[in-house]
C-alpha cells in the first residue's frame, strides 16, 4: 500500500457514507436494500484499494470486471452477481453526478444474464390444505397458533410482503371495510382488502394479543413471543413450517404473495387490478403472473386432452 493509502481510505468511507446516505434518505430505498448495496460497495472498495486504487478515479472499467469476475470465481450466484453490478452502477453513477470521478466506468459495466424461473406456486388445492392445516393448529386456542393462522391467511388472503405484513400497526386494519392499508415499497401506501376467513383469523388473534403485550410492543399488530413487533424472519420459519407440513412445496412467504396473485388472475382479475393489490409499480412485474397461469394451463392441458401429445 502506498502512502496515501490513509487519504485514499477516507475518501473511500465519506464516498461509501454519502452513498448510504442518498440511499436512505433521497431514493428511500429499504432497510435490506441499503444494507446490500453498501455491502456491496464496501467490497468494491476494498478489492479497490487492494490493487493500487488511491483515488476513486482509479477505479475504471476494467477493474469493475476483474471485481465481478472475483464474484463469480467465489462461486456466487449469477442473480446475485447481477445485483453486486447493479450496486456498482449505482455507486458510480451518484459519484459522477456529485463531481467524485470525471465519468462513470459503470456505464458500460455489464451485469451477467439471470435465467427466469417462474415462481413456486401452489394451486388451489394446496392452498386450501395449508389454510385448514393452520386453522387446526389453531383449534385448541394456543396463542401461537392463532397467531401463525392470521399469519397464514393474511399473506394469502391479500399477497402482501411479509415486511408489510410485520410492518402493520393496530390502526392498519379497517375492520368495518374489511381492508388493511399498508405501506410499500418506497414508502407507498396502498389499501388492500382481505375476506372472511381471514377476517375470522384475524379476529381470533386479535381477541388475545393482549396475552403478548408488554412494554416493548407499541402498536405493533403482530407480536412475537417476546412481545416485541413480529420479526420477518419469524414468519418466514412459521410459513416452511406449516406448507411442509401440509404435504405442498414449502414456501417461504412470497410464495404465498405469487400463490395468491396467481390465483386471483386465474379467477378473472384485471391485470391493473392485480398490480394494485400487489403493490407493483410496473405492470411488467405484474405480468408475470400470466406465464405462471399459462404454463399451469400448458400443463393441465398436456395431461388432459387426447390430442395434446403425438399419439
Amino acid at each position: 500500500m502506498t502512502s496515501s493509502a490513509p487519504a485514499s481510505a477516507k475518501a473511500f468511507d465519506s464516498a461509501l457514507a454519502g452513498f448510504t446516505r442518498y440511499l436512505t434518505l433521497e431514493r428511500d430505498r429499504s432497510e435490506h436494500t441499503v444494507r446490500a448495496y453498501t455491502s456491496d460497495v464496501s467490497d468494491l472498495l476494498g478489492y479497490a484499494s487492494t490493487h493500487e486504487c488511491t483515488i476513486l478515479d482509479d477505479i475504471d472499467l476494467a477493474l469493475l470486471r476483474a471485481w465481478l469476475g472475483a464474484q463469480h470465481s467465489a462461486g456466487h450466484a449469477r442473480s446475485t452477481i447481477a445485483r453486486k453490478a447493479a450496486s456498482v452502477r449505482a455507486f458510480t453513477s451518484w459519484c459522477e453526478r456529485h463531481g467524485l470521478i470525471e465519468s462513470d466506468p459503470g456505464r458500460r459495466l455489464k451485469s451477467p444474464q439471470v435465467p427466469h424461473k417462474l415462481p413456486v406456486v401452489l394451486d388451489v388445492a394446496e392452498a386450501s390444505r395449508v389454510m385448514d392445516l393452520a386453522a387446526q393448529y389453531a383449534g385448541d386456542g394456543d396463542p401461537v397458533s392463532v397467531r401463525d393462522r392470521a399469519i397464514l391467511e393474511l399473506l394469502y388472503g391479500t399477497g402482501i410482503r411479509v415486511s408489510e405484513l410485520c410492518a402493520l400497526d393496530l390502526v392498519s386494519v379497517q375492520w368495518e371495510s374489511r381492508t388493511i392499508r399498508v405501506m410499500g415499497k418506497g414508502r407507498k401506501e396502498r389499501v388492500v382488502p382481505f375476506g372472511i376467513p381471514a377476517e375470522r383469523a384475524l379476529t381470533a388473534w386479535n381477541d388475545i394479543r393482549d396475552e403478548f403485550v408488554n412494554e416493548a410492543s407499541a402498536n405493533a399488530f403482530f407480536l412475537g413471543v417476546r412481545g416485541a413487533r413480529l420479526d420477518p424472519r419469524t414468519a418466514r420459519e412459521v410459513v416452511g413450517r406449516i406448507t411442509q407440513a401440509a404435504d405442498v412445496p414449502r414456501l417461504a412467504p412470497h410464495g404465498l404473495r405469487h400463490s395468491a396473485a396467481t390465483h386471483v388472475l386465474e379467477g378473472g382479475a384485471d391485470l391493473r387490478a392485480v398490480q394494485e393489490l400487489l403493490g407493483h409499480s410496473s405492470l411488467a412485474t405484474t405480468q408475470r403472473y400470466t406465464h405462471v397461469s399459462v404454463e399451469r394451463l400448458r400443463s393441465a392441458f398436456d395431461q388432459a386432452h387426447p390430442r395434446a401429445g403425438d399419439n
